[in-house]
């Protein structure tokens, strides 16, 4: 069963768990786990809870950002699923295949700064963006897992679109964050080639705690899920249609209180 996961320091929610155990990141009845979230170098166990309740339908509006750049991959299959199942079921979408619209991941000199909000975006694009994200009111984001990280153009999105005065606030460079975001769920779609067993046991899952940790609490998103599709280069065709529907139920849990794994 996937749960979702509160902290209960209030940090926000982190992974979902599995029918078999805390370490099975397989998707054959199983996703990622999240026992505990990481904040600098404390460690802060986990408990499940319920989600709160979400708009529904025509009322919520989502983002859904795939970062991947050949066309047909599986990946794009995924983010196919997740729109058509969320348009179907009312909501407002707001899809972006971030590589073939071309987004620039560069980061410039001027949006840089921390603690001040940042200045208005020259490029069209990221101001676009940004003026985007700030009314959503969920966000899913579809990638595969490369090198322990984002593709580079989602990792740029990250960096030039959650900009302080956009996506959170700080009083100072070492205080805590406020998110300003008004999304309170997001769910993480990956792929990856990497066992689930040598994933935690030599890297730690570097994905989970950049999600789960790091960016979506920041901002002030308090519901995550993530969920891997794994291993995909040597998956059977049974496999894939498997694990669409399965991005489809999760996709559609955004506007539910229900585990879509019940």
């Amino acid at each position: 069963m996937t749960r979702w996961w509160v902290n209960p320091a209030g940090h926000g929610i982190v992974a979902g768990a599995d029918d078999t155990s805390l370490r099975d990141n397989q998707v054959t009845g199983a996703n990622r786990a999240g026992a505990t979230a990481t904040y600098g170098i404390a460690v802060v166990p986990c408990v499940s809870q319920p989600p709160s309740a979400a708009p529904m339908g025509g009322n919520m509006r989502t983002g859904v950002y795939l970062a991947h750049p050949r066309p047909g991959s599986f990946n794009h299959a995924v983010f196919g699923a997740v729109v058509e199942e969320l348009r179907g079921r009312g909501v407002d979408v707001v899809a972006h295949d971030l590589c073939a619209e071309g987004f620039d991941p560069s980061l410039t000199a001027r949006e840089t700064g921390t603690v001040e909000a940042a200045s208005p975006a020259h490029d069209p694009q990221v101001a676009s963006h940004r003026a985007e994200v700030a009314d959503l009111d969920a966000l899913v984001f579809i990638h595969p897992n490369w090198w322990g990280m984002p593709p580079a153009v989602l990792t740029g999105w990250v960096q030039r679109v959650l900009a302080p005065g956009v996506a959170y606030k700080l009083g100072a460079a070492e205080g805590e964050p406020a998110g300003l975001l008004k999304a309170t769920r997001a769910l993480v779609l990956n792929t990856s080639d990497t066992p689930a067993d040598r994933e935690e046991r030599e890297f730690g899952d570097p994905l989970h705690n950049v999600w789960a940790a790091c960016v979506l609490p920041y901002v002030g998103i308090r519901e995550v899920r993530r969920i891997v599709f794994r291993t995909v280069t040597d998956s059977s065709g049974e496999e894939r249609a498997a694990w669409l529907e399965q991005a489809r139920r999760h996709a559609a849990s955004l506007l539910e209180r229900e585990d879509p794994d019940r």
